[in-house]
């Protein structure tokens, strides 16, 4: 009998020698499907530094919602970053190019070359500006309120349940298309968002909605591990799956 291949039989292939799409992606051999998922990490807080960078490895669009001017975004360790110093003989305030006059780099107005970039943010976003929209120094978008931001492929966390701003920015975040919100904290502990949202008149059955607590129970402790398990349970959500070690 002829060895040549018109003359090799070859087995069917089985289930398990079947082609595994999420395989093939995790050995490299296909590319990672586009994504258009979003997360909203809300509040500059540890948690959320590491929430956002998990996320964006994963390939989401990742959002820092900060809507007070006063607190400064995360840095790369996860702690708020240091302003940056002044030039010699600048105050911290003072961003206008030496003849020019503060409505001419204000965030209403062109810069001298009509794009904005004399204002604060050297590529006219006004990224350097904590709380204000445009990119990070890190990647992420950043913004002051949630208008425009949110659909249903949006998932909004709330990294920190103190701030004064939790019920305002909970009742906007219920009502926008997005398809999961929910609120860090621990469950053996009264959930303030309860009382918030319902000084604002938002119904019971709209705040049930929201999710606390959230993530897998690993035992998380850091930050870090904070982040981490949130996202882990965000995406077993979003796959219907539960979590854990069973398949």
């Amino acid at each position: 009998m002829s060895d040549t291949a018109a003359d090799v039989s070859v087995p069917p292939a089985t289930a398990a020698d079947s082609t595994d799409p999420a395989c093939d992606v995790a050995h490299g051999r296909a590319e990672v499907p586009a994504s258009t998922r979003t997360l909203v990490a809300v509040f500059t807080s540890p948690v959320a530094r590491f929430l956002l960078s998990y996320a964006r490895d994963a390939g989401y669009r990742a959002v820092l919602l900060e809507p007070d001017a006063g607190h400064t975004p995360p840095g790369p360790d996860g702690e708020p970053s240091a302003p940056e110093p002044s030039a010699p003989g600048t105050s911290a305030d003072q961003t206008s190019a030496p003849g020019t006059s503060a409505d001419q780099t204000s965030a209403d107005g062109p810069g001298a070359d009509g794009t904005g970039a004399d204002r604060p943010g050297a590529d006219g976003t006004g990224a350097d500006r904590p709380g204000a929209d445009g990119t990070s120094a890190d990647g992420f978008t950043t913004a002051a309120s949630l208008a425009g931001l949110a659909d249903e492929a949006t998932d909004i966390v709330v990294c920190d349940h103190h701030r004064p701003e939790l019920g305002p920015v909970l009742r906007d975040a219920l009502a926008s298309p997005a398809r999961w919100v929910g609120v860090l904290g621990n469950p053996r502990h009264p959930a303030p968002h309860i009382p918030a949202l319902a000084a604002l008149g938002v119904p019971a059955d709209e705040i049930a909605r929201v999710h606390r607590p959230i993530g897998l129970n690993i035992g998380s402790r850091t930050p870090a591990e904070i982040a981490l398990a949130t996202m882990a349970g965000l995406i077993a959500d979003r796959n219907g799956r539960p979590g854990g070690f069973h398949f």
